[in-house]
C-alpha cells in the first residue's frame, strides 16, 4: 500500500476523526491535520483574550441585528481539506449552529460555512506556525470572507485578512492605543469597532 501525501508535501497519519473523539474529553486541546494529532496550546490570557473577542463580536452582531452565531473556546469543531480545525472563535449562520447544536447533524460544522474565523496566537508554541501560515491557505481555500490574527504578546494587535479571488489579502495589523474597525458580511452585515487594548480588559 501506497503512503498517501498531503497538498502540503508530508505524509498523511494514521488517525481519523474517531480517534480525535476518543481521546479524554472529546480530544480538546487537539486538531487533526492531514491525519495527525496536533496539540493546540492555550493559556490564561490566550483565553480571556478569545472570550473578549466573541463578546465583542457578539455585541455587534446583535445591535445590527444579525442572527449570527459565535462560537469560541476551542470546544467546536469545523471540518477543513487537513481535517478537523477547532478555531478559537468564529461565526456562523444561526441555522448552522442550531444543527450542530440541537441535531447533532453535522457534528463537525462544514468549514465552508463561516463568515469569519480568528485564530489568538500563542508566542513560541508548536500551533503558532500553523496559525500563521498553514491556516491562512487552507481557510481560504474554504471561502472565509475574513480571518483574523490575534495576538496578545508582547503586545495586543488584530490582523484582519479578507478573501480575494481565492487568496487573502492582509491588511496592517492594528496595534492596541488604535481601532480596528471592519465590515463582517453575515446575514445581516456588521461592523465591529474595538481598540485591541480592550482584550485583556479585566
Amino acid at each position: 500500500m501506497r503512503a498517501r501525501t498531503s497538498p502540503h508535501g508530508s505524509q498523511f497519519g494514521p488517525y481519523t476523526v474517531l480517534d480525535l473523539q476518543q481521546l479524554p474529553e472529546d480530544g480538546k486541546g487537539f486538531e487533526l491535520e492531514d491525519g495527525w494529532l496536533i496539540e493546540v496550546a492555550a493559556s490564561s490570557r490566550h483565553n480571556w483574550a478569545l472570550r473578549t473577542l466573541a463578546r465583542i463580536l457578539e455585541g455587534a452582531a446583535a445591535s445590527a441585528g444579525s442572527q449570527a452565531v459565535v462560537c469560541d473556546g476551542g470546544e467546536w469543531e469545523i471540518s477543513t481539506q487537513a481535517g478537523v480545525r477547532k478555531p478559537d472563535v468564529f461565526v456562523v449562520p444561526r441555522e448552522v449552529a442550531r444543527a450542530a447544536i440541537i441535531e447533532e447533524s453535522p457534528r463537525l460544522i462544514p468549514g465552508t460555512e463561516l463568515y469569519l474565523v480568528a485564530e489568538v496566537i500563542s508566542p513560541g508554541s508548536g500551533s503558532e506556525r500553523t496559525d500563521r501560515l498553514r491556516k491562512v491557505s487552507e481557510y481560504a481555500r474554504l471561502g472565509i470572507p475574513q480571518y483574523w490574527i490575534v495576538e496578545h504578546a508582547p503586545r495586543l494587535a488584530v490582523q484582519v485578512l479578507t478573501l480575494a479571488d481565492g487568496a487573502y489579502v492582509a491588511a496592517p495589523p492594528v496595534m492596541e492605543g488604535t481601532r480596528l474597525e471592519t465590515l463582517v458580511d453575515a446575514d445581516k452585515p456588521f461592523t465591529v469597532s474595538f481598540d485591541p487594548a480592550g482584550l485583556l480588559d479585566f
